[in-house]
């Protein structure tokens, strides 16, 4: 069994303070796999204070003492590959093509990526007779989610390296094997003591406690908008930055000219991948109400061709959700929809035929959605995907940016006028065009309640650096 029973601060393994202990759960095998330590805030002191003492040291060191660094981190990540995407299948379900392909492979990007933009950020320019200064803001509180769980680390701790930072991560309580092993990653890379401290724990106990103390400078916060809100009013009486990647329902744009036979493919896989447990899956497929029927056919037979099963086959294609709760709360969703008339193209509730064991959910899929039904407003985090028909391409456009999310949104079209009006139209963070995937060096973040502040590559770098002006005497 994998344990994660001791902290890491001021560059050891330590005997937490909290004495609650809970298991890890394979979401596959509904069985323990290890056992987590809960912190509490005698933890988070000890570990801010750690971080608080290395901040004196490490925020003068030089870029090309970090750039080295992470040099080193890169390197150790890549010897232990293998071990995070076991550890990242094991404790939440990802098959292994998808750990392997992608859940680890966005970690290994990030240190990449935020090494290409350390080399190149400039930290000091002159304008005028005044030199504009970017310097780190301070002790960092990085607090993440179980879904991408090695990825959303990899995005937070690593620019907070980068910029100069030290901090405290609290990764999710439900997915702690792949944030300890990191933290085994940065030990051997030869990260200095205090600069990365880790405390593992529950939101409202170790979160809450991280984002109101008065040592740390800033917080980094990637969940629900739920539990968002409670971070920035935890962090608002010390006035410390937060910054906020929460909740999405992305629309997906179809336009009547679009080839739907490659892009209602494209459009399924990017909704239904890693279970549907994306913030920025595209889960409103919004279609021309002439080719709704053709849509449906479309995604349903793509669906049937994606298997279900055992994270550990390499045919299985989706693997379970996270735990029981997220499955129940699937469950009820699927309800809703079909309790307010929506039409069950494919899927529905209960497991996959022959999978009694796991929490796995059949890939949903709904047409005649409207976008006023439960299904279409809240953000499941499931295999479930609303099929919505639209009249004109500003109706369409209407639809889109009618929810309190601003995360992510798609089009696809042929037209490129038309698509361009999209493109600038939409409140939205991010905007995939014509099946585009992601961009590790573009700026990941939403409008609205999808957040603030943004990630990957230069600009999430920039997100760990205060501005200084410094006013010299003109001649």
């Amino acid at each position: 069994m994998d344990q994660c029973t001791s902290f890491y601060v001021a560059g050891q393994w330590i005997e937490p303070h909290g004495q609650q202990v809970r298991d890890i759960i394979n979401p596959a095998t509904e069985q323990a796999i290890g056992k987590v330590r809960m912190g509490d805030a005698d933890d988070v002191d000890r570990a801010v204070s750690a971080a608080k003492a290395a901040f004196v040291t490490y925020s003068k060191s030089t870029r090309a003492e970090r750039i080295a660094l992470l040099e080193a981190i890169l390197a150790v990540y890549q010897l232990r590959y293998a071990d995070m995407v076991k550890a990242i299948s094991s404790e939440m379900g990802a098959p292994m093509w998808l750990a392997e392909q992608a859940q680890a492979a966005m970690g290994q990007g990030h240190i990449a990526a935020t090494l290409e933009a350390l080399r190149t950020l400039s930290f000091e320019e002159q304008r005028g007779s005044t030199v504009v200064r970017r310097e780190p803001i301070g002790v960092c509180a990085l607090i993440t989610p179980w879904n991408w769980p090695i990825n959303q680390v990899a995005c937070k701790v690593i620019p907070a390296l980068a910029a100069g930072c030290t901090m405290v991560l609290k990764p999710s309580e439900e997915a702690p094997l792949s944030a300890a092993l990191f933290a085994e990653i940065l030990h051997e890379a030869g990260v200095p003591p205090g600069v990365f401290n880790l405390v593992h724990g529950n939101g409202p106990t170790v979160g809450s406690a991280l984002s109101s103390h008065p040592d740390v400078d800033m917080v980094s916060f990637t969940g629900s908008t739920r539990a968002g809100v409670e971070v920035a009013k935890n962090a608002a009486p010390t006035v410390k930055r937060v910054a906020q990647e929460l909740g999405g329902k992305s629309p997906n744009i179809l336009l009547d000219d679009a080839d739907f036979a490659a892009v209602v493919p494209v459009g399924i896989q990017y909704s239904m991948v890693n279970s549907g447990q994306s913030c920025n899956a595209p889960t409103r497929m919004l279609v021309p109400s002439s080719r709704q029927d053709e849509a449906a056919a479309i995604a349903s037979a793509t669906v049937a061709a994606m298997k279900v099963g055992d994270p550990a086959q390499a045919d299985s294609i989706i693997g379970p959700v996270v735990n029981e709760a997220q499955y129940n709360r699937i469950q009820k969703l699927i309800h809703a929809g079909i309790d307010e008339g929506a039409t069950l193209v494919c899927g529905g509730t209960g497991r996959p035929a022959g999978l009694e064991t796991g929490f796995y959910v059949k890939p949903t899929i709904f047409s005649n959605v409207r976008n006023d039904m439960t299904i279409a407003r809240e953000e499941i985090f499931g295999p479930v995907l609303c099929i919505i028909p639209y009249g004109t391409d500003d109706e369409a456009i209407n639809i889109a940016n009618d929810t309190p999310y601003g995360l992510s949104s798609y089009v696809s079209g042929k037209d490129a006028a038309r698509v361009q009006h999209v493109v600038e139209s939409l409140r939205a963070g991010m905007v995939h065009v014509n099946g585009a995937g992601v961009d590790l060096n573009a700026p990941f973040g939403g409008y609205k309640q999808s957040g603030n502040g943004r990630e990957w590559g230069e600009f999430g770098l920039q997100d760990f650096l205060e501005v200084k002006a410094v006013m010299n005497p003109t001649a």
